[in-house]
């Protein structure tokens, strides 16, 4: 971010300069370990598991850039695109290293209708945390709107591998299969 952009957004560079921008390693807790629950967890396990994996992912290590996220979701909520993909965007300039913000930035710019940079999030997402289920079923949502039913299909698929219990994947895979998608003749 250019120091002009910086400036343009006072309130994001107080928050960077007052509460500081140390980037401690992201407090992971047991991923690998929540990820095999995961895999065998009946429907309320496996919502507790989403619940502590998404809260693990949510963490920066820093007060400063978690709350950049935290902002940036509250616009989101708010349906303002605009300063959700500022906030997200000086979180990632920040912080390059946390998926998440790259992650919630692909969300807020798939919402305001910007397709190339939200699919560029969402990989570069995957490049941090390949684990990131959420992120792989929006990549797949995005493939299945530009017609690359194939392509949605292998990402759903994935998702599958990763949450076997990811109900919004399992419909995707339904309404691909009742199109002809993945049946085998």
């Amino acid at each position: 971010m250019g120091i002009k952009t910086f400036l343009r957004h006072p309130i994001v560079a107080a928050i960077v300069l007052t509460v500081g921008n140390s980037l401690p390693a992201v407090a992971q807790g047991d991923v690998s370990a929540l990820m095999e629950r995961l895999q065998t967890a009946d429907p309320g396990q496996a919502a507790q598991i989403e619940r502590e994996l998404e809260r693990t992912w949510a963490q920066s290590g820093s007060v400063a850039m978690n709350l950049l996220l935290e902002r940036g979701r509250k616009a989101m909520e708010a349906q303002d695109y605009v300063t959700a993909i500022d906030h997200f965007t000086a979180l990632t300039d920040h912080a390059p290293d946390f998926a998440e913000g790259y992650h919630a930035r692909a969300m807020a710019y798939y919402r305001a209708g910007r397709y190339g940079p939200a699919l560029d999030d969402l990989w570069h997402t995957l490049a941090l945390n390949p684990n990131n289920y959420n992120a792989v079923f929006g990549l797949g949502m995005m493939l299945l709107e530009f017609g690359d039913n194939i392509g949605a299909e292998q990402a759903f698929l994935r998702v599958l591998e990763l949450n076997p219990g990811h109900e919004s994947a399992k419909d995707a895979l339904k309404r691909l299969e009742a199109d002809g998608i993945g049946r085998t003749l």
